[in-house]
């Protein structure tokens, strides 16, 4: 596993967005892990998250993207900050836009704030999660109007791997499936367990015997095929 996955795990879990206990989540499901990216609600550390979301863009997509899409509202800080990070430490200097939930009629109006994306742009959206895929489906109505801008990709935080509502594959699987994009994720399930198993915190193991045994209840339950 690549060191910044790592990194990111200990940093959802030192400060508090990563939990294991009791939650539900807010498809009505019993889970026994939580992931929360409000948290990251400061300076520091929203300046920390967008230095990994710039790690996994390079990773994953290389060079290959123009533009970066945060959708409204919760998406528009994180695309911000892997901008930020991008221009500051990989000498990529991407812009990026968001939207408004509701259209403006004055001024430069219109539902797109920030960069416009232009012809023949590359544009990939930036998330926390996915479950049902809907502001993806949205970005894509929104992005369709202009004319040979195209979006070729997604990136959030965590991929829970688990199915959606319908279907046996995960929301990642089914975008890349629907919308013909490259779907990733900074950390999947499997690599946040991979990396736990076996550690300790203040002398506490982290990842129990009956917790593993509820998680691994849980997958068989919502785990996801692909």
């Amino acid at each position: 596993m690549e060191p910044y996955k790592q990194q990111f795990i200990d940093f959802m879990l030192r400060s508090g967005a990563l939990k294991f206990g009791d939650f539900v989540t807010k498809s009505g499901r019993n889970t026994p892990f939580f992931i929360n990216l409000g948290l990251f609600n400061s300076g520091s550390r929203i300046a920390q998250l967008g230095d990994y979301y710039a790690l996994a863009l390079r990773d994953r997509f290389g060079d290959d993207f123009d533009c970066l899409f945060g959708p409204a509202y919760k998406a528009i800080p994180l695309v911000v900050a892997a901008s930020i990070a991008l221009a500051r430490h990989h000498e990529r200097d991407v812009p990026f836009c968001f939207n408004r939930k509701e259209a403006k009629d004055h001024g430069e109006g219109g539902n797109l704030v920030g960069h416009i994306p232009a012809a023949g742009q590359r544009v990939v959206i930036v998330e926390d999660v996915t479950t049902a895929g809907t502001s993806v489906h949205e970005t894509r109505d929104l992005l369709a109007p202009l004319a040979g801008v195209r979006l070729v990709g997604l990136l959030v935080a965590v991929d829970r791997q688990e199915r959606g509502p319908t279907g046996k594959q995960s929301a990642l699987a089914a975008l890349r499936d629907d919308l013909g994009l490259a779907t990733h994720a900074i950390v999947t399930l499997d690599e946040i367990l991979a990396h736990l198993q076996g550690r300790r915190v203040g002398g506490k193991l982290i990842l129990t015997p009956a917790l593993l045994s509820r998680i691994e209840a849980y997958r068989r339950q919502y785990g996801a095929a692909e």
